[in-house]
C-alpha cells in the first residue's frame, strides 16, 4: 500500500513539474479555450427566437425519447464517440507536429471552447435553472473532467515542441522532441479514449435516469 502511495506521489510530482515549467503556455491555451466558451454562452444568447425555438425543440425530442424508455445503441455511441476523441488528438498531435501550424492549435482549442458553451448554453435556455444545471452537470462534466485537461496538454505540448524547435534547431535534438511529443500524444490520446467510455456508460446512463427523475 505504501509502494502504492509513492507511485501516486510521484506521478502527482511529475505532472506538477511538468505544469510548473509550461504555466505560461498552459494559461494561454487555458485562456483561449476560456474566450471560446464565452462566444459559445453569448452566441447563444443572441441568436433570434426562431433559431432559439429549433433548439428548444431538438433537446425536448431529445429528452422526451429517453424518458419514454428510447434504447441507445451504445455500441454506436461508443464507436462514434471514440473516434471523435482520436481524430482530434490526431489532429492537434499532426498539426503541433508540423510546428508552423501552432495557431491552428489555438484555433482548435478555441472552437472546443465554444462548442462547450454553445451547448451548456442550449442546455440552459431550453430547461429551468436548477434543472438545466443538473443536466449540463449530468451529461457534460465526468468526461470532460478528463478530456478538456488532455485537449489543453496536447495543445500546450505541440507549443513546446515548436519552442523547442525553435531555440536548437539541430536535427538530433528536432528528432528528439517530435518522439517526446508524439509518447506525449499517445498516452493522453489513450486517456481520451477512456473519456468515450466514461461517456457512454456513465454520462448517458446519468442523464437518462436524471431525465426520468426531474426533467418532465
Amino acid at each position: 500500500m505504501r509502494k502504492q502511495e509513492k507511485r501516486n506521489f510521484k506521478i502527482l510530482d511529475v505532472i506538477k513539474e511538468h505544469i510548473r515549467k509550461n504555466i505560461k503556455e498552459y494559461l494561454s491555451v487555458c485562456i483561449v479555450f476560456l474566450i471560446g466558451t464565452i462566444i459559445g454562452v453569448m452566441f447563444i444568447n443572441n441568436v433570434d427566437e426562431g433559431q432559439k425555438t429549433q433548439i428548444t425543440q431538438y433537446l425536448g425530442n431529445f429528452t422526451e425519447a429517453l424518458n419514454t424508455d428510447y434504447k441507445i445503441d451504445v455500441g454506436s455511441l461508443l464507436k462514434s464517440s471514440i473516434i471523435s476523441n482520436l481524430i482530434l488528438a490526431i489532429s492537434l498531435w499532426f498539426i503541433g507536429s508540423t510546428v508552423i501550424g501552432i495557431p491552428i492549435v489555438y484555433i482548435i482549442i478555441g472552437v472546443r471552447g465554444f462548442s462547450l458553451g454553445y451547448t451548456i448554453s442550449s442546455i440552459m435556455i431550453t430547461y429551468t435553472m436548477w434543472k438545466g444545471i443538473l443536466f449540463s452537470t449530468c451529461s457534460l462534466l465526468l468526461q470532460n473532467i478528463i478530456l478538456i485537461p488532455c485537449i489543453i496538454a496536447l495543445a500546450v505540448s505541440g507549443i513546446k515542441l515548436y519552442k523547442s524547435i525553435i531555440k536548437d534547431k539541430r536535427r538530433e535534438n528536432v528528432k528528439i522532441q517530435i518522439v517526446r511529443h508524439t509518447i506525449f500524444s499517445s498516452f493522453i490520446a489513450a486517456l481520451m479514449v477512456g473519456a468515450s467510455f466514461i461517456e457512454v456508460y456513465g454520462s448517458s446512463n446519468i442523464v437518462s435516469l436524471c431525465i426520468k427523475m426531474f426533467v418532465q
